[in-house]
C-alpha cells in the first residue's frame, strides 16, 4: 500500500491536506515540530522533528513512505526573519530532505512552493510557467532555490505554485481581507480595478490529490489559481459580503488616498498588495486534466458559510479576571 508523509501537517495547509487525503483513503504519515492542537484525525500516524532551522536526520520519518507532499517552511513573519533563517527553513532543510528521499526511494516528492518563487506581489501580466522566475523578497528567492535542490535531487518530483491561498482558518493577507469585508463599515475600494488571483483550500487539496495520482504530471512546474478571470479587489470584498446576506457597501473614494499614504510611510510593499495586479494562469495545469471544485466566487461564498458554521460550534469564553 502507498504510505504518504505530508510535512507542515498541523498548519492551515497541512491540516486541509490531511482531511483530504483521509477522505481518499491515504495511508498517512503526518510530520510536526510539536503535538497538534487539536489532534489530527484518527489513523494519521503522527511523527515529531526537530524546528527546520536545526540539523535533522530525515530519513527515520521516510522510512517505508512511497509519496511525500511537503508544506512546511517559513512564510512571510515581516521583519522577525532574517535571510538567513529564511535560507536555513525554506532552501537548505528541503535540500537536506529531498536529498533523504532520494536516498530512501520515495517514488514522488511534491514540493508546494508558491507564486512568489515566480513574481513579485504584482505583475503587468497574467503570470505562467513560461515566465522567467523573478521573486523580489527572501521568501521568494529561497522557495526557488528550494525548488531547484528538488529538481536536482534525482527523485521524481513535482513541484505546484499556489497562487494566494483561502479557506476557513486562513492567516496572513487572505485574514486582512476577510476581516474588511466582516466588519460594519463601508469600504472605499470601488475604484480599484486590480485583478488578483486567489486559491481555495478545496482546489489546493484537489491539486495535490491530482498530481499524486498522476504519473504525467512528474518532472512539472505549475502555476495553480482558482479558474477563470480573476475578480478585482471590490469584487472580492462585495461577493464575501453578498454571501453573508448584506449589502455591499462598496463605496467611491479615489485610490491615491490609500496608495500616497502607504508610499510615504515606506509600505509600498503593502499597496503593492492592496492594488496591484497578479493574475495567475493555470491553463497548463488545467490541460494536464487537473479538475478544480469551483471558482473563485463560489469558493468565496462557500467560506462565509463555513466561517459561520466554524463561529457556531466555538463556545464563546468567559474572560478571566485579573489577580
Amino acid at each position: 500500500m502507498t504510505r504518504l508523509l505530508v510535512t507542515g501537517a498541523s498548519g492551515f495547509l497541512g491540516r486541509a491536506a490531511i482531511a483530504a487525503f483521509v477522505r481518499n483513503g491515504y495511508e498517512l504519515r503526518a510530520a510536526v515540530r510539536r503535538q497538534p492542537e487539536p489532534a489530527l484525525p484518527s489513523g494519521v500516524e503522527v511523527v515529531r522533528h526537530p524546528d527546520l532551522s536545526e540539523d535533522t536526520d530525515w530519513r527515520p520519518l521516510l522510512s517505508g513512505v512511497n509519496q511525500v507532499v511537503h508544506l512546511a517552511g517559513i512564510a512571510h513573519t515581516g521583519r522577525r526573519a532574517t535571510p538567513e533563517l529564511y535560507d536555513r527553513i525554506n532552501r537548505l532543510a528541503t535540500e537536506k530532505f529531498v536529498a533523504a528521499a532520494a536516498e530512501t526511494g520515495v517514488q514522488h516528492f511534491v514540493f508546494v512552493s508558491s507564486i512568489r518563487a515566480q513574481s513579485g506581489p504584482t505583475a503587468d501580466h497574467a503570470l505562467t510557467e513560461r515566465d522567467k522566475p523573478a521573486p523580489t523578497d527572501d521568501y521568494g528567492r529561497t522557495k526557488l532555490a528550494a525548488e531547484a535542490a528538488v529538481r536536482a535531487a534525482g527523485v521524481p518530483f513535482t513541484i505546484l505554485r499556489p497562487a494566494l491561498l483561502y479557506g476557513p482558518a486562513a492567516k496572513g493577507n487572505f485574514a486582512l481581507l476577510l476581516r474588511a469585508a466582516l466588519s460594519p463599515w463601508p469600504l472605499p475600494v470601488k475604484y480599484f480595478v486590480n485583478r488578483r488571483s486567489l486559491l481555495g483550500i478545496d482546489n489546493f487539496t484537489s491539486a495535490l490529490s491530482f498530481v499524486l495520482s498522476e504519473a504525467n504530471t512528474i518532472g512539472e512546474t505549475y502555476v495553480v489559481a482558482d479558474p477563470g478571470v480573476p475578480l478585482r479587489l471590490p469584487d472580492i470584498l462585495a461577493t464575501l459580503r453578498q454571501a453573508q446576506g448584506r449589502w455591499p457597501l462598496i463605496v467611491p473614494m479615489p485610490t491615491t488616498y490609500v496608495e500616497i499614504p502607504l508610499r510615504l510611510m515606506g509600505r509600498d510593499d503593502l499597496w503593492d498588495r492592496v492594488g496591484g495586479n497578479l493574475r495567475v494562469d493555470p491553463s497548463k495545469f488545467l490541460a494536464a486534466g487537473w479538475q478544480p471544485a469551483h471558482d473563485t466566487r463560489s469558493g468565496l461564498a462557500a467560506l462565509v458559510q463555513a466561517e459561520s458554521r466554524l463561529r457556531k460550534t466555538i463556545p464563546p469564553t468567559t474572560p478571566t479576571p485579573n489577580t
